[in-house]
């Protein structure tokens, strides 16, 4: 987004994502076991109090809503351990708000208090912090009470293999193989990723694969294509894009979603490279 105006934030590329194994307790039994049902009346969000505090001693906090917290379907844990082990003091030890499907900053790590509620967390980081903006909001306009804080994050993809700016050469046969990542928020799967190699003038369909299992999607698809390069092409823009169980795209380009916080950004991934023919 910077390419089109400068935000606040961090520049994180296509890395701020990952995925693992998460185990520990449903928060929907804990609830349950201190006496709140999904008809306790009054209470619409769970806020999480993490240990972790800034130079004023102001402790990081988020909240979602009391129903995601309470639903069966929604899996979120409270997680103590990762990948099968311990988990580590860097992703929340001793304790951690899973929320699948749902942006990391509502995933509180270092877990001190839950506050079941009629409000939203109070916190910097659920009032004024991570959510989006029409483009034309800047600092001086913005009214973070206008809008809601993001859970449930837009369809996304990302080109990992060939590197932008990388040379490639193709293989015996004149193909080269593009791989990815592709993922939906709110527990929809990825059904489909296209990906172009000559500007989005043409498209293929790209292989997917990825753990399968009953209800939600939750963790990311890895997806792959082999495909040909014409033998004259020297340069190369490879585009991708996905779609989701509810036929949610990826927009073609950033300007139209650009907003100040820099968040929110799922438009195509596009790199270029260049064809070394020579070897080929």
């Amino acid at each position: 987004m910077n390419a089109i105006k400068q935000v606040k934030g961090l520049d994180w590329g296509t890395a701020a994502i990952s995925t693992a194994r998460w185990a520990g307790v449903r928060l929907r039994d804990v609830l349950l076991d201190a006496g709140y049902t999904e008809d306790t009346p009054n209470l619409l969000h769970v806020q999480f109090e993490g240990l972790d505090q800034d130079i004023t001693g102001t402790k990081y906090g988020a909240s979602i809503s009391f129903k995601r917290a309470m639903s069966k379907d929604h899996e979120v844990l409270l997680a103590y351990e990762m990948n099968g082990e311990e988990l580590p003091k860097d992703h929340g030890f001793p304790l951690r708000v899973i929320v699948p499907g749902v942006v990391g900053a509502r995933n509180v790590k270092w877990l001190g208090r839950i506050i079941v509620s009629a409000e939203e967390s109070p916190s910097h980081w659920q009032q004024n912090d991570y959510k989006g903006f029409n483009p034309n909001v800047d600092w001086d306009t913005v009214d973070f009470s206008s809008s809601p804080a993001i859970q449930d994050l837009p369809v996304q993809s990302a080109i990992t293999e060939p590197r932008p700016g990388e040379k490639i050469t193709p293989n015996h046969d004149g193909n080269v193989t593009i791989k990815g990542y592709a993922w939906s928020g709110g527990g929809k799967e990825i059904v489909r990723v296209d990906v172009s190699l000559d500007g989005g003038k043409t498209w293929k369909v790209a292989e997917l694969t990825g753990e399968e299992k009953e209800g939600l999607a939750w963790a990311w698809k890895i997806w792959r294509l082999e495909a040909a390069i014409p033998v004259e092409c020297n340069e190369m823009t490879i585009i991708c894009k996905a779609v989701d169980n509810n036929y949610n795209v990826q927009p073609d380009s950033v300007a139209p979603i650009w907003n100040l916080r820099g968040v929110l950004n799922n438009a195509w991934h596009r790199i270029s490279v260049t064809v070394d023919q020579d070897e080929h």
